[in-house]
Formats: C-alpha cells, sequence, structure tokens
C-alpha cells in the first residue's frame, strides 16, 4: 500500500539528461543497458516528472568531460523545473577554484550547487584522499558547493575519512552508496554507512535503490531493510528523494520509482516526510532561485 503523500512541492535531487547526438555515454554498453542508449531531453524529463507532482529538481553529471557542465548549466538556465545541477570538474588540477567561477560565470551559473566524480570508477578505493583530491574538495567548499559521493559500497570508509578531514564540506551520498540489494546483503555496507554518517557534514539521497535491486523483480519490501538504514543513520533531515531518472527506467517507470519512496517512508510523520521529498534537498543544495510552476507530492 502506498504511503501518504508529503505536503508540498517534491523536489527530485538526483536525475540525469543526455542527447546522444551531442556526446556518447561511453558508460552505457552491454544488452542490459540498452534500453539507455537514446536521448534522453530536457522536455521529457520536465512532461515525466510534472505528471509525477515534482516542482523542482537537481540535474547530476553523467560523464567526466569539462564541456558537460556548461551544457547542463545551460539547460537549468531554459528550465522552469531543473533548479539545480551538480557538474563535473577535475578535482586533480590546481586551478580548480578558477574553474568553479568560471563555470558561475555562464548561462545558468547560478544554478550550480555541487560537483560530482565517478569515484566508483576509480581502481584506487582511497582516491578520495589523495593529497590532490583533498585539496580539490576544500576549494569545492570555499566555493559553497556540495560534494556528491557516487561510491560503492568498499569506498566508504574513504568517503567517511575524506568527509572527516573536510569537515567544512558537505558530501551527499548518491544512491544509499550501491548496496548490493538484489543479494540482500545489508553487511558491511550498513555498517560503513553508519560510519560516514556519524559526520555531521554528510547527507544521503534515497535514491538508486531499484536498480540495485533485480530489475524484474525488486519490491518495496526488499528495499526496506536498505532504506531503514539510512534513515536511522541519516534521519529525515539529511536524507533526501532523488528518482536517479532515466538510468531507474531499467527497473521501474518514474511514478513507481516516487511510489516506492512514499512507501518506504509511510510511517514518518508528515514534517519528516516533508524533509524527504522536498527540504532536504532545498537546505543543503540551497535551491533558492525563483522557479517557474511549483509542483505537490499528491
Amino acid at each position: 500500500m502506498t504511503g501518504p503523500a508529503a505536503p508540498g512541492p517534491v523536489v527530485d535531487a538526483h536525475h540525469h539528461l543526455w542527447d546522444l547526438s551531442v556526446r556518447d555515454q561511453d558508460w552505457i554498453t552491454g544488452s542490459a543497458l540498452a534500453p539507455l542508449r537514446r536521448s534522453f531531453r530536457l522536455d521529457e524529463f520536465e512532461r515525466t516528472a510534472r505528471a509525477a507532482g515534482v516542482g523542482a529538481s537537481v540535474l547530476v553529471q553523467t560523464v567526466t568531460v569539462a564541456e558537460e557542465t556548461p551544457e547542463l548549466l545551460s539547460l537549468a538556465a531554459g528550465s522552469d523545473l531543473v533548479a539545480g545541477v551538480v557538474g563535473w570538474t577535475d578535482l586533480t588540477a590546481p586551478g580548480v577554484a578558477d574553474t568553479l567561477a568560471e563555470l558561475r560565470e555562464l548561462p545558468g551559473g547560478d544554478a550550480l550547487v555541487g560537483i560530482r566524480h565517478q569515484v566508483q570508477g576509480e581502481p584506487d578505493p582511497h582516491w578520495l584522499l589523495r593529497p590532490e583530491v583533498l585539496r580539490g574538495l576544500r576549494q569545492v567548499a570555499a566555493a559553497g558547493l556540495v560534494y556528491d559521493l557516487v561510491v560503492l559500497p568498499s569506498q566508504l570508509p574513504a568517503a567517511a575519512a575524506a568527509a572527516a578531514a573536510v569537515p567544512e564540506l558537505t558530501f551527499v551520498l548518491d544512491h544509499l552508496g550501491k548496496p548490493p540489494v538484489a543479494a540482500g546483503e545489508l553487511q558491511p555496507w550498513a555498517r560503513r554507512v553508519a560510519e560516514l554518517a556519524a559526520r555531521p557534514n554528510t547527507a544521503c539521497k534515497l535514491s538508486g535503490l531499484v536498480t540495485e535491486a533485480d530489475w524484474s523483480r525488486w519490491t518495496s519490501a526488499g528495499l526496506r531493510p536498505f532504506a531503514d538504514t539510512v534513515l536511522e543513520a541519516f534521519g529525515p533531515d539529511r536524507l533526501m528523494f532523488g528518482s536517479d531518472w532515466p538510468v531507474c527506467t531499467l527497473a521501474a517507470g518514474y511514478p513507481e520509482v516516487l511510489a516506492a519512496a512514499r512507501e518506504l517512508t509511510s510511517a514518518l510523520g508528515s514534517a519528516e516526510r516533508a524533509a524527504v521529498f522536498g527540504a532536504t534537498a532545498a537546505r543543503i543544495y540551497g535551491l533558492s532561485r525563483p522557479r517557474g510552476r511549483s509542483g505537490t507530492d499528491g
């Protein structure tokens, strides 16, 4: 049974867009990901999200290409739905601060709210703790931006250590740190997530669960132990809903993903659900730009 709707507008804190006529998405390989090998553009997302009652969103990078971030900012400039952009820049470069300042001068630059790197693809489990990376993270913090963590469970200890090393930076864990949902294995992921959540400068996205589960046989009951773990570890004030559209479409449509998130948070009070479905993302990402249409989670 679907839980009660959260009051107020829904913020989708994590989605993607790409246009294959502009740039290839080289991570989309193999037959399993074949449904994603097409363009997913802003107009399609806006129709899909608005139909689900979303009033604002955070658009997140997909490739480690410097040209992508200006393109995402330009999309935000032309949208009354995309309120924030998490882009990419080379954290190991010496001029991170200058690059971030230049991005903010571009069309849509006021929508830049965070930076992300595909740490999950780094073979070094301690990549986040390299001196040049920590230097870059400090410059992200100095710019008033957030850092999104896309890591595997084995990389969570390094993420916790990085959060301790750069306490002035807010770290947001994407997709719960990609737990082994399909295998139903909580440990050692749950312990490592709790260690990360013990740092007060961390938050987490309730996102990506359906694609970590069995795509054809997932259930909310199967997702619940993982959702409950992060709810207990971070609390509603540090947890935010994200659709992970269009990647989620491998396992479920947008309405199903939102319905599952509502069911997984149905035991929360009204104010707590309002945090998960909007207030947490708005606060952490500073989504204060006046936008157009506001949806409701109804």
